[in-house]
């Protein structure tokens, strides 16, 4: 049915995967934490073009070549890993100012600075497309539940859903971070230390993603 074969069993791991705690859902979450929902949902667009860039390049055979190739797969993966390290260590040093207990005007005026710089679009879709993880989802997955009697559809069908999928959670987090953001702006320690702990599941991200095997 719509080139897909046997649905229900798509639909419930793609419902354990999307909920599996990863560096794409924990930005998003970071951005609406800090910035509000509107910024929440500007990265979470960066991560569903990502996602939807992998889908594609999963159809075209693509990832099954990053796949079969060891030297190209460790590029990427340590691409990913080290831009996860870039933005782990960027908030690592925000977090350490917060703690440092700078004067309120001063502090207010780096992090408007900061957010300004931020371009939180681009960050999640970079996120999204160097991970090797999620490349390999799309190849071990995704594919297998695709019909030979209609792959376009197959294709399409599979995607859609995981996207609708992807809507829900993301949205969710976008409103439950949002929520934070009040008592974030009234305790500086309580947003020091999301932080830094923002940071080092980062840091341990990264760990993971160069320690990934093809």
């Amino acid at each position: 049915m719509f080139g897909v074969n046997d649905l229900p069993t798509y639909l419930a791991g793609l419902a354990l995967i999307i909920l599996l705690p990863g560096p794409n859902s924990l930005y998003v979450l970071s951005v609406a934490a800090r910035r509000g929902v509107r910024a929440g949902y500007t990265a979470a667009a960066g991560v569903w073009c990502g996602d939807a860039v992998l889908m594609t390049l999963s159809a075209a055979g693509v990832a099954s070549l990053l796949q079969g190739n060891a030297v190209l797969f460790g590029i990427v993966k340590y691409a990913g890993a080290g831009y996860l390290t870039w933005l782990a260590v960027g908030m690592l040093r925000a977090a350490w100012g917060m703690w440092r207990g700078r004067r309120e005007e001063a502090a207010s005026g780096s992090r408007s600075t900061a957010v300004a710089d931020e371009r939180p679009f681009r960050r999640a879709l970079v996120i999204s497309l160097f991970n090797p993880k999620a490349i390999l989802f799309f190849v071990a997955f995704f594919v297998q539940f695709v019909s030979e009697s209609n792959p376009v559809m197959g294709f399409v069908t599979l995607g859609v859903l995981a996207q609708l999928a992807s809507v829900l959670y993301l949205s969710a987090l976008i409103f439950g971070g949002s929520r934070l953001a009040a008592a974030f702006r009234r305790r500086r320690t309580l947003s020091a230390g999301a932080t830094s702990a923002a940071g080092a599941l980062f840091l341990g991200f990264a760990v993971k993603l160069s320690l990934a095997s093809v």
